[in-house]
């Protein structure tokens, strides 16, 4: 439940205004008709949105705004109808929204929402920056309840210390992490972490790396080498781009996961891997089974715990808020006079940007703000790149009016698009079950790739 101060000189359509607020969503409502009482009123009751009216009997409500600016509220702004200059003016004034009279209330009650989503959103920031350092036990992985989901499946992950997990996801998506915090939530969290890009190297130099090799097999009477299987000896051993791997490394790591044991390169002696395989791939695996790239029997073995990460734009923004003051806490010991965290203004903007290369993309933009914004307390909006503070406003231009169901059948198709017809996939982004996304592919008779 929230709270509302209505400040409208026109006591019927104040009266109207506070009963739809009251009546539909519960909140708690203030009345004031003049700008000296609604000051008044905001500073004894602190109300998380103002819908302003322009025209006041003692004065205008940006002469209100500006009054108030410094204890920065959220305000939506009431004004005569075609009067566009106005409009301008209220959303150049840092006004949500700008809604005309005679007020639509289903419109006012749309802008209401997106501004109570930027009170809540600055709420959680307030709470993670007051929030004291060392206070929970473990990362946090998000707030929502898809992510401490996640983070459940997890702690189960890192429990079940013998079995294989397949980490899937998009690029950039924090596969690597994932893969650490399984490790450092182990009991193998004491031994070594070994990470392999199998994308960084091919063939026979990858196979070393890998395995190791004999002395002097190379023909130059080199002494042996210690592959990193050996290295990770009672840890994990995390292979990212597993999908790179080619055939004949597929079948060694299959001979590995089965039997336990390995050869270095160039010798008969069986070596026993006491290691934990995490694998981890961007590519779509069940695709790369069919088309013949990946052999089936190894992705079974690896993916005998399967976990799929979502991408930045299928996570709250509560999740993306917990996710940013992670990464200004972790990149800040390397800028000593970097900002300490993060304004509302720019922590909205951010959570709004559609971050198409996830937290990798996220970090690099992060990183950048707080080196502009050295000296500074707070990441500010004028500290992100443009791209950033230019492209993450929500376009409304080209609104098309669409009704519920049309709404979920387009985004339906749009993930299944970007997971290439890949039904679990799609059902883990959307939140919902395989079964029940077949079923929605089926009402909505959609025509998905069957995969």
């Amino acid at each position: 439940m929230a709270s509302l101060l209505i400040v409208e000189h026109e006591r019927q359509l104040a009266e109207t205004l506070a009963e739809f607020f009251e009546r539909h969503g519960s909140h708690t409502v203030t009345r004031a008709h003049t700008g000296e009482d609604a000051i008044a009123a905001f500073h004894a009751s602190r109300p998380d949105l103002v819908v302003l009216d322009t025209c006041l009997p003692d004065m205008t409500g940006f002469d209100v705004y500006a009054r108030l600016r410094d204890l920065s509220p959220v305000v939506i702004m009431i004004g005569g109808p075609g009067d566009v200059p106005l409009a301008v003016q209220a959303l150049q004034s840092g006004a949500e929204s700008f809604v005309t009279k005679p007020v639509e209330l289903d419109h006012l009650a749309v802008a209401a929402e997106r501004a109570f989503e930027k009170v809540r959103l600055r709420q959680l920031n307030r709470y993670l920056r007051d929030r004291r350092s060392g206070q929970t036990t473990s990362p946090a992985l998000g707030t929502s309840t898809v992510m401490r989901d996640f983070a459940a499946q997890v702690d189960v992950l890192a429990a079940g210390d013998g079995a294989s997990v397949l980490l899937l996801g998009e690029a950039g998506s924090g596969k690597g992490r994932i893969a650490e915090l399984i490790h450092a939530r182990s009991p193998r969290k004491a031994e070594p972490f070994v990470e392999v890009n199998c994308a960084a190297a091919a063939g026979h130099a990858l196979e070393v790396a890998l395995f190791g090799q004999d002395v002097g097999s190379n023909g130059n009477g080199s002494a042996a080498r210690v592959g990193l299987l050996e290295v990770a000896d009672g840890g994990t051993l995390f292979l990212d781009e597993i999908g790179e791997l080619d055939a004949f490394l597929q079948g060694r790591l299959l001979r590995l996961l089965d039997t336990r044991t390995f050869r270095r390169v160039g010798d008969t002696r069986e070596i026993t891997a006491n290691v934990r395989i995490i694998a981890a791939t961007n590519r779509d695996l069940v695709t790369e089974v069919n088309e013949g790239r990946f052999r089936e029997d190894l992705y079974y073995r690896l993916g005998v715990m399967p976990l799929y990460l979502p991408p930045l734009r299928a996570r709250s923004r509560e999740d993306l808020a917990e996710l940013i003051r992670r990464i200004v806490e972790d990149v800040r010991p390397n800028l000593p006079s970097a900002p300490r965290s993060i304004g509302d203004d720019a922590l909205d903007r951010l959570a709004r940007h559609a971050w198409p290369g996830n937290i990798r993309e996220l970090r690099n933009v992060l990183e950048r703000a707080m080196i502009v914004g050295r000296g500074a307390e707070r990441i500010e909006l004028r500290h992100l790149p443009f791209e950033v503070r230019d492209a993450s406003a929500p376009n409304t231009e080209h609104y098309v009016p669409m009704t519920l169901e049309e709404t979920e059948r387009v985004h339906i198709e749009r993930a299944l698009e970007a997971h290439r017809g890949n039904r679990t996939h799609t059902a883990s982004e959307l939140g919902i079950s395989r079964a029940t996304l077949i079923k929605k592919i089926k009402d909505y008779r959609l025509n998905p790739r069957a995969r």
